[in-house]
């Protein structure tokens, strides 16, 4: 008997949900899914989530980043908090692609919800 990881086409799958979740550049291939609007209901769920946390990423360091400049009282405390959510990102999307190799769930509590918007 076969397990399901050892059939390619789900090992390609996989690998395509991985390439979703990899921090920044995965973004436009998940966003490219949610465009075309094709694929499993797994795939479009890994999409949404990918999406949704590279946004969330990206409005947050990019209103640190602007708040720093502006303020030079609040400088450091905002480049902290830029740091803060770059390393957040990054790790939520490695412990995302274990949990996906594992075979487990990729939806995360409020983040999915925001995601589940997305058409």
């Amino acid at each position: 008997m076969r397990s399901p990881t050892s059939d390619p086409e789900t090992r390609l799958e996989t690998l395509k949900l991985i390439i979703y979740l990899v921090p920044i550049f995965g973004f436009f291939p998940a966003l490219w899914s949610l465009y075309c609007r094709q694929g499993t209901t797994r795939e479009k769920t890994v999409s949404k989530t990918a999406v949704t946390l590279a946004l969330a990423w990206v409005i947050v360091y990019t209103l640190t980043a602007a708040g720093s400049q502006a303020s030079d009282l609040a400088s450091t405390r905002l480049l902290i908090t830029s740091l803060l959510a770059t390393t957040g990102y990054f790790v939520t999307n490695l412990w995302l692609m274990v949990r996906l190799l594992q075979g487990g769930s990729v939806r995360l509590p409020g983040i999915s919800k925001f995601g589940d918007r997305l058409p």
